[in-house]
């Protein structure tokens, strides 16, 4: 399977921020759209989480710290601490990484499997 983040079907989180994902159930992509002004989310799981920041500038917090992030920057947020994003003048984007797949964004995956399988998707 093969497609670009623009062809991937996105869901309204809240206003400023929609994702989209890219996966199975035993690993997952999400797409992170985030506006100037979105509504702030600190927020914690039980599992490890991977973001990589791919266009954009703000803060991403992770427990008591605030690191300046922008293109190009990777952060791990630990299971159990507290996050968030922040964005400063611009939009930004992050790709999560999830493994396995999140339970709650399962959902997200769906437009995968609807789509027919080709002999490409085998290799």
């Amino acid at each position: 399977r093969a497609a670009t983040w623009d062809e991937l079907p996105a869901e309204a989180v809240r206003p400023g921020v929609s994702r989209c994902a890219f996966g199975t159930e035993a690993c997952q992509l999400v797409m992170n759209t985030c506006q100037p002004g979105m509504e702030l989310r600190p927020h914690s799981h039980s599992f490890d989480q991977i973001a990589l920041i791919t266009s954009g500038h703000g803060r991403y917090h992770v427990g008591e710290t605030a690191h300046d992030v922008g293109p190009g920057s990777v952060l791990l947020v630990p299971a159990g601490v507290t996050h968030f994003i922040e964005t400063v003048h611009e939009t930004m984007e992050n790709i999560d990484v999830f493994a396995p797949a999140r339970g709650d964004y399962l959902h997200l995956l769906a437009w995968m499997r609807d789509e027919p399988r080709t002999a490409d998707d085998a290799r």
